[in-house]
């Protein structure tokens, strides 16, 4: 079982090269961005994880993804460098293209492309986003991403997403592209988001029934839309919690076909950076032995 690691970079975390270069040496298979572009300050979104129903401040401090993965990638060799999520629907296609190409190329392929539309209404209207079609933008946004990266004369005409021909680069290292795993929850409308256009799934708080009984749904139906569903990947981001996830909660995540944890050293955040990854440490070891 892969184990990665998510850090809620904000300025009190400290220097994200060191984060990263000691993720790595802990055994990390991967480090994850968090992303919000901003928190409006007057809003009536409920906040489902707070016991008042407000946005945590927190949120607002959120270092830049890109500038984030490039510190850490400069310091790093191997690990895998994640964005989990980018509110990909908030940002301008073109230049998501470019920036998670050029990410790719300078860290030697080590990109994958967590994406979501997000669930906090004022700030997606902010950036731009008509919230009720924040999804089809998504959708349409990840297949111009792909168009952006494989064609050397690049088009896309969808509904929100328009571009003529044009010429854009670099070219991502990983081919045909870096995966694009979708972070998305609710099975009513995930599994078959999944299916049709993303290359996995990376649900928070998934549990490994869960994982069992919508794994092969999304597979399922990854085939009737004519892909290969052993292409997929399936990873599952986890708050930890006591002692878990323990040796037995990974290995039915396992068995359910989930091939990465990522867990969250929340105490980044508002601390040290470095000592939020030592303190999670345990739980590579683990990973390695199921």
């Amino acid at each position: 079982m892969k184990m990665g690691v998510s850090v809620p970079l904000t300025a009190a975390s400290g220097d994200p090269g060191a984060i990263a270069h000691e993720a790595e040496n802990l055994g990390f298979e991967s480090i994850w961005s968090v992303e919000h572009s901003c928190v409006p300050s007057s809003y009536t979104t409920h906040y489902p994880r707070s016991a008042d129903g407000k946005v945590p401040a927190m949120y607002a401090q959120l270092a830049e993804t890109w500038v984030m993965l490039a510190i850490a990638a400069a310091a790093t060799k191997q690990i895998k460098l994640g964005t989990g999520v980018l509110l990909l629907a908030q940002h301008n296609v073109i230049e998501t293209a470019r920036a998670a190409a050029t990410l790719d190329l300078y860290s030697g392929g080590r990109l994958i492309l967590g994406v979501g539309a997000g669930w906090f209404r004022e700030e997606a209207e902010v950036m731009g986003v008509r919230f009720e079609q924040r999804w089809k933008q998504l959708r349409e946004s990840v297949e111009a991403l792909r168009i952006l990266w494989t064609q050397e004369e690049a088009r896309y005409a969808g509904d929100i997403i328009k571009f003529p021909a044009l010429r854009v680069g670099p070219k991502p290292v990983q081919k045909p592209c870096p995966p694009i795993l979708l972070g998305a929850h609710d099975p009513k409308y995930a599994l078959r988001r999944v299916a049709r256009y993303a290359d996995g799934w990376m649900p928070g708080g998934l549990s490994p029934d869960k994982a069992m009984e919508f794994i092969p749904q999304i597979k399922r139906m990854a085939r009737e839309y004519g892909r290969d569903p052993g292409q997929l990947q399936f990873s599952v981001a986890l708050a930890t919690r006591g002692d878990e996830p323990t040796a037995d909660t990974l290995k039915r995540y396992q068995s359910a076909g989930v091939s990465r944890i990522i867990v969250m050293a929340t105490a980044a955040a508002s601390g040290d950076g470095v000592e939020a990854i030592r303190a999670i440490a345990p739980l590579v070891e683990r990973a390695a032995k199921v």
